[in-house]
């Protein structure tokens, strides 16, 4: 194993133990409230962007309706996630709910070595050091960079049809 293994084992590691602090209802309702923020953004901007027509240019008065949607569904989901992490707590299962946030939280970690390794590997020459092509561990992300790209390819209306 070379140093780039040990820091992705490093990151992974790292979100497992944030993971196991916050507890797992915190962090798979953190998801969650994500993916209704780009949601709701994405699908209710244009009934909000008709109120924005002191904005003259169209790409300004959408971007500024999805942004106050995503923010304000994550402020929502912020006072949902306080109250459901009180009620864990109370109900005795915080115990449970940390052991369960460990398991989240490094499948959290490893989707973020995911995203780096394609970011680094895109915009940088650093995939063709040696460092990167002695790695044990880079291999095995490009499956999860692939998947994801896949389904971008086919859900997304911002990339080109090939």
């Amino acid at each position: 194993m070379v140093w780039i293994d040990y820091v992705i084992i490093g990151i992974i590691v790292f979100s497992a133990l944030v993971s196991l602090n916050r507890g797992f209802v915190r962090e798979a309702l953190s998801l969650v409230i994500w993916g209704c923020a780009f949601f709701i953004a994405r699908h209710f901007y244009p009934y909000l962007a008709v109120y924005f027509t002191s904005f003259e240019n169209e790409l300004i008065r959408n971007g500024t309706a999805i942004g106050i949607l995503f923010i304000a569904t994550l402020i929502i989901g912020a006072v949902v996630n306080s109250v459901m992490s009180c009620l864990v707590v109370r109900t005795g299962l915080s115990g449970t709910d940390r052991v369960l946030g460990v398991c989240f939280g490094a499948l959290r970690g490893v989707l973020i070595v995911a995203a780096i390794l394609f970011f680094v590997d895109t915009f940088t020459d650093f995939a063709q050091s040696i460092e990167w092509k002695q790695s044990q561990l880079i291999p095995q992300f490009s499956d999860i960079i692939r998947g994801f790209f896949n389904y971008l390819q086919n859900t997304s209306n911002f990339l080109p049809d090939r």
